[in-house]
């Protein structure tokens, strides 16, 4: 895939996921950059896949831009981003170009690094699905989370979860996700949680300004409630997120498994960026630690059927049972659940 063909590709997907302007910046990034410089030069020589099964460069880009708008640094560009009114494509791309030009340190710094969106709207199947496991097991539950980012969504079972006729979730959530729900209804029970912990190759601090902003950046100009939402579960996070491989991590942690809880192995969004090897080796921990006590590992990941957002499987060991529930759109916005 070139670099035109991953921009036209990312629009197409942020118009799919109700965010017009930031398709609009993709689409005239796609017409108009040039190769000629040290930043552009980098994204059309760009080593191995650059669209969304891969780098997912269009989405670093997009999100260096918006760091500059959160920032104030490119007042030309802050002036035609939402919440402003929209420009038309000539002012809006002589924004952008100027940006790449005069800004090509900072941007060339958000290229380095793999998204890390962190939507907390994923959380909406992450508490229908803890709900269903503590029925099915009534044991308190341990979980680990891959490609965890900066934990956000370690904290789903301090969030609500808005369903047709109730609600599913703690008295008083941080956050309440109120996603289209289709299908079936989830039933279960409210969890216990013992623990919380994840992994990442660049974990970010929440806490840390300068993390903050990347987080941040990653969710489009035009979503004002996706940072809100953000925001409020990173004044209430207290978990932890270690650096390191997902697999030498997971095959430390597992260790301590027992009869006594319920082992919870889950990823969002995440797995795809594993390398075959460390995605074995997470299986295959996961099975060897299901010998000392149950283990579920749930999914949340894109497969060949991108138009229909993320598949939603959960597999139960020690019998290798596998179930499918259903699909969610990869914002959250939506979920098309299937009782197991």
């Amino acid at each position: 895939m070139s670099l035109r063909d991953a921009l036209r590709h990312q629009a197409g997907s942020n118009r799919h996921l109700d965010s017009p302007f930031t398709a609009r910046v993709l689409d005239l990034l796609a017409e108009n950059i040039q190769p000629g410089t040290a930043l552009t030069n980098r994204m059309f020589d760009w080593p191995g896949d650059i669209g969304p099964r891969g780098h997912s460069v269009p989405l670093r880009l997009l999100a260096g831009l918006h760091a500059l708008v959160l920032t104030g640094a490119c007042p030309a560009l802050q002036a035609v981003y939402p919440p402003n009114p929209a420009p038309d494509d000539s002012r809006l791309w002589a924004a952008i170009q100027g940006a790449l030009t005069d800004h090509a340190a900072l941007l060339n710094k958000w290229l380095d690094n793999p998204p890390q969106t962190n939507e907390v709207r994923r959380a909406a199947v992450l508490i229908a699905a803890g709900h269903w496991l503590a029925a099915q097991y009534d044991l308190p539950i341990r979980m680990y989370e891959l490609g965890a980012s900066a934990g956000l969504n370690l904290m789903w079972d301090r969030f609500a979860l808005a369903l047709p006729g109730g609600q599913m979730g703690p008295p008083d959530p941080v956050i309440t996700l109120t996603p289209d729900w289709r299908g079936d209804l989830p039933i279960g029970k409210m969890p216990t949680i013992l623990s919380r912990r994840g992994v990442d190759l660049r974990p970010m601090n929440a806490r840390d300004p300068e993390d903050a902003l990347r987080l941040i950046s990653y969710l489009w100009a035009d979503q004002p409630e996706r940072l809100q939402r953000t925001r409020a579960v990173i004044d209430a996070l207290d978990a932890r997120v270690d650096a390191g491989d997902a697999a030498d991590w997971l095959e430390q942690q597992l260790i301590g498994a027992a009869p006594d809880h319920l082992t919870l192995v889950y990823h969002t969004i995440a797995w795809q960026y594993f390398p075959r090897e460390t995605q074995a080796r997470c299986r295959d921990a996961i099975k060897t630690a299901a010998q000392r006590g149950p283990v579920a590992h749930f999914s949340m990941e894109a497969d060949e059927h991108l138009d229909k957002g993320a598949l939603l499987t959960l597999t139960l060991w020690p019998e290798g049972r596998k179930l499918t529930f259903g699909r969610v759109d990869f914002h959250g916005r939506w979920v098309d659940w299937t009782a197991p």
